[in-house]
């Protein structure tokens, strides 16, 4: 399946751990392929991704990524050094954190590379290097990334498998059916009809001092990943006795809570930029390219965007190849955007300020047609 190709590095190594699992065949009146496959587009997307390999995209250059690491190391270096060498008034206060939320972004973007897999050619080395910049530089759980990440992939957008829309319809209703659905049984939980407004102070500065914050420890401590909850510790020893040094607790807290709301504002516009304007319903069980098309937009490239986003810019070509490491996709973006073009999908590809403002656009859109169904008697 192309589901299973996309995620896996080592075919003959995976084989073998599923060979122990492989009990039995489908019974012959089971579907065992997408009922609404289109065929064509798979083929001629296999063919492709026999191209993508034979071209050696999917070889990541460690020089690409040791270069990026350093440069986080460095800010995260640069950031204590600041307040050390000038002091905590204002100034250097301010732009010690700014320096700090650039290296955690740009940390949570290798990170992502690492989780897929597609830094190292060895999945050993990437696992390690996953916690080292996860677990240690960020603060989170690299299990529970993979665990949630790996969902979303799968079934991008689809509600209630994909856990990055599971805000609907608790805080946002998302998508235009989901939206007429939820009027419709007069259900309300928020007032949608402003959610493009109230978007800026919840999800954007919120989402990783509060609930992601918890989440993780949550996650890690109920799955006993005990590993992963020891690197966490050492990002808080390192925090709070290098930081606690030269700020006081009131100073400390917060700068610690600052860094993180920027830092998940940051994160939040960069992330949904790419999904929430798409479609958003119940999983229709689409073939693996239909799947990750439907739920995916571009953004331009630029050395800034490409910087800014960890080359989530190129989101069509990271859902289709996850594996393949991030500076190879403005090379495979040509061949997807022909394979779109001959089978007659829509490529979006959109300047970086219209795709934040598209995600306000979905949400007042959204809102509005839940207002319309749930007045309407």
């Amino acid at each position: 399946q192309d589901a299973f190709v996309a995620f896996h590095i080592d075919k003959v190594m995976v084989s073998k751990y599923l060979k122990s699992l492989q009990i039995g065949e489908l019974a012959p009146d089971q579907p065992s392929i997408e009922p609404t496959k289109n065929k064509m587009l798979v083929k001629d997307f296999r063919e492709l991704r026999a191209t993508v390999e034979k071209m050696g995209l999917l070889k990541p250059h460690q020089l690409f990524f040791f270069l990026h690491l350093t440069h986080i190391l460095l800010l995260d270096a640069a950031a204590w050094l600041i307040l050390f060498y000038f002091g905590t008034s204002l100034l250097p206060f301010i732009v010690s954190l700014v320096v700090l939320t650039i290296s955690q972004i740009q940390a949570s973007w290798l990170q992502h590379d690492l989780g897929h897999l597609s830094v190292f050619r060895e999945t050993k080395w990437n696992h390690l290097l996953h916690k080292f910049v996860m677990c240690h530089l960020i603060g989170a759980s690299a299990k529970w990334w993979t665990l949630l990440h790996s969902q979303h992939h799968a079934k991008p957008n689809c509600f209630q498998k994909d856990p990055d829309v599971d805000m609907h319809p608790f805080l946002f209703t998302l998508g235009k059916k989901l939206s007429v659905e939820l009027g419709i049984k007069k259900q309300k939980y928020m007032p949608y009809n402003h959610q493009h407004k109230y978007f800026f102070i919840t999800l954007p500065p919120l989402l990783f001092p509060t609930y992601f914050h918890c989440h993780t420890f949550y996650i890690a401590y109920t799955k006993r990943y005990w590993v992963d909850l020891a690197w966490m510790l050492t990002f808080y020893i390192r925090f709070f006795l290098t930081y606690g040094s030269l700020l006081e607790i009131k100073s400390l807290l917060a700068y610690y809570f600052i860094f993180r709301m920027l830092e998940s504002s940051w994160f939040v516009w960069v992330s949904q930029m790419n999904h929430i304007p798409m479609d958003i319903y119940y999983d229709k069980n689409l073939d693996w390219v239909s799947t990750q098309l439907q739920a995916t937009c571009n953004v331009e490239q630029s050395l800034f965007n490409d910087w800014f986003t960890g080359h989530l810019n190129f989101q069509i070509e990271h859902h289709l190849f996850p594996t393949m490491p991030r500076h190879n996709y403005w090379k495979v973006a040509p061949l997807v955007k022909s394979l779109c073009a001959k089978h007659g999908i829509e490529y979006q590809c959109k300047p970086l300020l219209t795709a934040f403002a598209d995600i306000l656009h979905s949400l007042k859109n959204s809102g509005e047609l839940w207002l319309d169904a749930y007045l309407h008697k």
